[in-house]
């Protein structure tokens, strides 16, 4: 038996997100179970299909897929790739399919997620949080296209691991995904990698709902994109409020590496148009309350949020 194959992986959520990084890692000879819903029939039966236009068509024809956490085998490592706004429906199939001091990694977009989580864990489980650099998306069940990048960085938030153990843990977890050929990288501090990401997410989630377009038809209008360039400073700003100094000149260096991707759909585009809720909670309400906190003003994010709440009838009051 090699190492990969001592180690269970399992994927709760199995969406475009724990879709590509199941059957990569599963490709890289690791085991990987996987647990659906409403796509179960036809994974069950026909496996999982990654159309790639990095890898080419990669298809995992018997995958270990179930219904029901509780009959999983146990999983040393749980990626969680649901969406946030399903994260406390999801504690008791963490619970269900993890083994003994299991890692979880939280392999979602937002600020604060692993805050939210770690109060309704066991205590014997460690809580990573994962940040996934990747255009990739859902198409009929069972098949996933993958655009670009790939890319995941991994920072342990909480659980029994010493400072020195974490930082074994969020190496080794990072290992997993270099061996499946993906760049990945063990980071220090996981709010300031989670702020790091904000400054694209915030605007190119919102902004591709309200405007019904791609990231490239933004980055080619002007006044779209010197619009984004604010969200973009206004997350900066926020995070260096709450102490997290990001790299210089960092708007500059996402807008050249947004106009060299694939023309794209960011996710919440995708829950907008399939009608799933959207992550405004994590994405939006949630750096806005801490940046509140740190006495800075985000006032074009928060006209952001006010918007997105309006257009899915959606109270920020309930987030």
């Amino acid at each position: 038996m090699t190492a990969q194959q001592a180690i269970k992986v399992g994927i709760i959520g199995t969406g475009a997100i724990g879709g590509f990084y199941g059957v990569m890692l599963a490709k890289a000879g690791y085991e990987v179970h996987y647990l659906l819903r409403s796509e179960y029939p036809a994974v069950k039966q026909n496996g999982l299909m990654i159309q790639s236009d990095v890898y080419g068509e990669i298809h995992q024809a018997q995958a270990n897929a179930w219904n029901d956490a509780s009959q999983m085998p146990k999983c040393d490592w749980l990626l969680v790739g649901a969406k946030t706004t399903s994260n406390p429906s999801l504690v008791p199939l963490i619970e269900a399919a993890a083994a003994d001091n299991a890692k979880v990694v939280l392999m979602q977009n937002g600020f604060g997620v692993e805050d939210e989580l770690r109060p309704l864990l066991s205590d014997k489980l460690h809580l990573l949080g994962g940040l996934c650099f990747i255009c990739v998306h859902r198409g009929a069940p069972g098949i996933i296209y993958h655009q670009a990048y790939g890319g995941v960085n991994l920072g342990y938030h909480s659980g029994p691991a010493t400072a020195e153990q974490a930082l074994a843990i969020t190496e080794e977890g990072a290992s997993l995904f270099r061996n499946a050929g993906l760049d990945s990288k063990a980071m220090a501090n996981i709010e300031q990698a989670r702020w790091q990401k904000l400054v694209w997410n915030i605007p190119y989630n919102g902004l591709s709902v309200l405007l019904d377009a791609t990231t490239g038809e933004m980055m080619n209008n002007p006044d779209a994109r010197a619009l984004i360039a604010d969200l973009m400073q206004e997350t900066i700003d926020a995070a260096t409020a709450c102490g997290h100094q990001l790299p210089d000149n960092f708007v500059q260096t996402m807008l050249k590496a947004t106009d060299k991707m694939p023309d794209y759909h960011p996710s919440m585009y995708h829950d907008f148009t399939h009608q799933r809720p959207l992550e405004l909670k994590g994405i939006y309400a949630a750096p806005l309350a801490a940046a509140k906190e740190a006495g800075c003003s985000m006032p074009k994010v928060e006209m952001l949020l006010q918007s997105l709440a309006f257009k899915v009838n959606q109270p920020i009051a309930e987030l």
